[in-house]
């Protein structure tokens, strides 16, 4: 098989200096395409007609309310924490068809797609395909999987025009979160049903995505009842495999879902909603038919389902007292070739927000989760034991203390979380906010994050093929789980500014420095003789262990500058780098390098936003990603644009390229081949919203 260049996608002259000195020309001719799109987005008559592009003026983003870092309403004047909020606005001039891709706007946060249905994300590095440094909620239910630790991004799929916001936390948060909210939180809230009254249809086509809908209605039961039922229909085309081929990673997806909220009376509120999906995915997989057999490269088709229930209530004691009681039922199925799979999970939380004082705000709340699971065991992945029921208790306290009223806050708390894996611990941050003015914010923290076990590090078997040939018998590799696996420590410490700088610049600055201990490492075993399956052969095993530290340090800076009042552009970028080492008697090199370079040194993006006229506008964004240096990926730059004609306040039509640059690039490889990546492909597709109240 020939060679390829990962930069170029053509075939590679075995490192030639042209071969070389042309990779590196055509990366600096790209990021000089991204500064010309965007210089081109500004025509010459913008400053003609004034149009407010935002719902509010940039003066007013310090008072942005946001949930996800205190489970409390707060403005971002008070916020000590790096956060960035996506609003409905930002999703509907994206043109993206999907979370993974809003994502990308968002400085600190590593989106890399794998193939057409696979994601690796995560905040402030660790970037891997399961990312189990990092929570996903969805209106504050856990999307975290007990079985590897991570987010099925696959599944994660809903209306976006249903999308209130989406909060992201850059840092940990599990003081409030629990385990797991170790290097950031995202929290997905959508709207509630009276905020999408009537009819909403969409539609459309590409080359890629073939075919993609949604159809939703919602309305008014009684005078104190919304209601929305909808359906979502999506149909991927496959992309290329890294030789040219068919990737075979196509897929569809249909799914429906309802939400009910209702009044109770003045001072209660009942939210009642839920889904179902089922889904053909093409999944590019290596695949090991038998114990002595070389992994193979094989294209099946995965059949997944699922769904969840919701409910929460709301009572309002008084103006500075309120309680909630949430709870949730999830299930879903992958019949995933190498180790199929199911699971329950159900999850209840009670949480009470009061004041007690004037300069005491307090947040508390119990939660308990049970978590059971089955598989299928296989030659190639088993589960031991097959079947298991995990359970969770846990408690938060935090006090917000205002030390000097609308000026300097101090926000102390922690979360005290039991599992089965490593028993009870605690997970303490404290945080200071000062704002001297209405138009300047700095902040400083200091938390622990905590990532728990998950069902693959405690009890994983997994056979990676014939390695070697020993006395004449096979070698096999294969790892084994470690339930004596402990948790993976995080000590974080962050600053960061915000401001208004003039009333057309919003500026938000942060930086970082992380400390990490107990981090996996796999560390070779006693090899032994095994007869089962024939023929006679060794395993070699590689067990999971906690001998890696170290640390990270960065810095992630954005803005939205208002240009005129026509054009609003946002730039943002971020740095970061880990340096870890291994506790002695470690050997695994592997793990150490792959999480020193797994994520992109730099990353920047450029968005912008301009009114042509009064029913047409122009949106274009540009993202550069620096080289995986430890999946040997090179560094790439994106570019994404989109017109959208606005024939009346209920229509509109909007055309969308992505990946306009190239034809093609690889933005992850999986160095353990556990999942096969394909080229993203360069596609153009058209949609239309009506939308009738």
């Amino acid at each position: 098989m020939q060679d390829r260049c990962l930069d170029c996608g053509l075939a590679a002259d075995d490192g030639s200096e042209a071969h070389s000195k042309g990779v590196t020309a055509r990366s600096a001719i790209s990021r000089a395409r991204v500064i010309l799109l965007i210089a081109l987005a500004l025509p010459a008559g913008a400053q003609d007609r004034p149009t407010d592009l935002t719902n509010k003026s940039l003066e007013d983003l310090m008072n942005t309310e946001v949930t996800s870092v205190s489970k409390k309403e707060q403005k971002l004047s008070r916020i000590a924490g790096a956060v960035f909020v996506i609003t409905q606005e930002d999703i509907r001039r994206s043109g993206a068809l999907n979370i993974p891709d809003l994502l990308r706007m968002v400085p600190g946060m590593d989106v890399a797609e794998i193939n057409a249905n696979t994601w690796a994300i995560n905040a402030r590095g660790f970037q891997e395909q399961f990312s189990n440094e990092l929570l996903v909620l969805l209106d504050g239910r856990s999307l975290y999987s007990a079985s590897f630790g991570g987010v099925y991004w696959d599944t994660l799929d809903l209306p976006l025009d249903d999308i209130e916001r989406i909060e992201v936390i850059r840092g940990p948060g599990g003081a409030i979160w629990g385990g797991n909210a170790v290097n950031g939180v995202v929290n997905i809230i959508t709207k509630k049903a009276g905020e999408t009254p009537g009819l909403l249809a969409t539609g459309g086509a590409g080359n890629l995505e073939q075919g993609f809908g949604t159809a939703q209605y919602g309305g008014s039961l009684g005078s104190h009842a919304d209601y929305r039922v909808y359906a979502k229909y999506d149909n991927f085309f496959h992309q290329p495999d890294l030789n040219g081929q068919d990737g075979g990673d196509g897929w569809n997806m249909y799914r429906s879902g309802f939400r009910l909220d209702s009044s109770l009376n003045p001072r209660d509120t009942m939210l009642l909603q839920g889904n179902l999906y089922v889904s053909d995915q093409g999944e590019p997989t290596t695949f090991l038919p038998t114990i002595v057999s070389t992994p193979q490269n094989i294209e099946v088709i995965t059949k997944l389902g699922g769904g969840f229930l919701q409910t929460a209530w709301n009572h309002a004691y008084s103006d500075l007292s309120a309680v909630s009681l949430q709870a949730s039922f999830d299930r879903y199925n992958r019949a995933d070739p190498q180790l199929p799979e199911s699971r329950d999970a159900f999850d209840v939380e009670f949480q009470h927000h009061f004041q007690p004082s004037q300069r005491h705000d307090l947040n508390w709340g119990l939660q308990y989760v049970n978590s059971s699971d089955s598989f299928k065991n296989t030659l190639e992945v088993a589960a031991n034991p097959p079947q298991r029921v995990l359970q969770i208790f846990s408690g938060f306290i935090q006090d917000e203390i205002a030390l000097i009223s609308n000026r300097l806050y101090l926000t102390v708390g922690t979360k005290l979380e039991r599992n089965d894996y490593t028993g009870f611990h605690a997970i303490p941050d404290a945080r200071i906010a000062w704002s001297p003015n209405e138009k300047h914010m700095a902040w400083a923290a200091v938390s622990r994050g905590v990532r728990t076990p998950a069902r693959f590090d405690t009890n994983i078997i997994e056979n990676l093929g014939t390695t070697s040939v020993s006395g004449g018998l096979p070698v096999v590799t294969r790892i084994l789980g470690n339930p004596s696996f402990r948790d993976e420590d995080l000590i974080a410490y962050e600053a960061g500014y915000r401001t208004t700088l003039t009333p057309r610049l919003f500026l938000d600055f942060a930086a970082f420095f992380n400390s990490y201990s107990h981090q996996e490492t796999s560390e070779p075993g006693t090899p032994f003789q095994e007869s089962t399956p024939p023929p006679l052969h060794i395993v070699q095993p590689e067990i999971f262990q906690n001998l890696l530290h170290g640390e990270g340090h960065g810095l992630e800076v954005f803005a939205n500058w208002k240009v005129t009042s026509r054009w609003i552009l946002s730039p943002g970028y971020a740095f970061e780098r880990i340096h870890m080492r291994l506790n002695p008697p470690s050997t695994d090199i592997f793990d150490l390098l792959d999480a020193e370079h797994s994520n992109p040194y730099e990353s920047a993006q450029l968005r912008s936003h301009v009114e042509l006229a009064r029913a047409l506008s122009w949106d274009a964004s540009g993202y550069f990603v620096d080289r995986l240096v430890g999946k040997g990926v090179p560094s790439y730059t994106r570019v994404d644009t989109g017109l959208t004609w606005h024939f009346s306040e209920s229509l509109y039509v909007r055309a969308v390229g992505q990946n306009l640059l190239r034809d093609h690039h690889v933005e992850f490889l999986d160095p353990a081949n556990t999942v096969a990546s394909t080229f993203v492909k360069r596609s153009a597709f058209a949609q239309f919203t009506w939308n009738l109240k």
